[in-house]
């Protein structure tokens, strides 16, 4: 039982690990959130942690799908690449957005990450379906993110 779960279990904590560390590393910068002028629709920021726990346990959940799939060897390593290099761009975003403040360029990082998201659903998709599909949810909560940031950008 273990060895089938095991690949899910190190999958997530990885994924939660990286937003983890990014949110500690960003903590002593997230009161610019209530100091900023935000857009309409800016959710509260009780929020944000909720929701990114969900999507790295999705995150996590679909990369381990992928990774145990009897998809070609290749193929697998070709869309965990994206996966890593989406991680990356994930990691770096928060860090860039409140301990840098430069939110134009958080917004470009954004738009690279958000491209990150759509090559891995479709790479995910061709393996395992449903790992793919387990990646809306980030998709559309990036897309949100991409609003707010701009908006955010624009205002201040």
């Amino acid at each position: 039982m273990w060895k089938k779960i095991k690949p899910y279990v190190i999958s997530v904590a990885l994924a939660l690990g990286v937003g983890g560390l990014s949110a500690l590393l960003t903590a002593g910068n997230m009161d610019l959130y209530s100091e900023i002028v935000k857009p309409p629709l800016a959710p509260p920021p009780w929020l944000f942690p909720v929701v990114w726990t969900i999507l790295y346990i999705l995150m996590g959940i679909s990369s381990a799908m992928v990774f145990t799939s009897d998809a070609p060897k290749r193929d697998i390593n070709n869309a965990l690449t994206v996966y890593g290099i989406n991680l990356f761009l994930n990691f770096f975003w928060s860090i860039i957005f409140f301990n840098m403040r430069a939110y134009l360029f958080a917004f470009i990082w954004l738009i690279a990450l958000w491209v990150t998201i759509i090559v891995m659903i479709i790479k995910f998709i061709k393996i395992k379906p449903v790992a793919g599909y387990l990646q809306i949810p980030y998709l559309l909560w990036v897309t949100f993110a991409g609003y707010l940031t701009l908006a955010i950008y624009i205002l201040n």
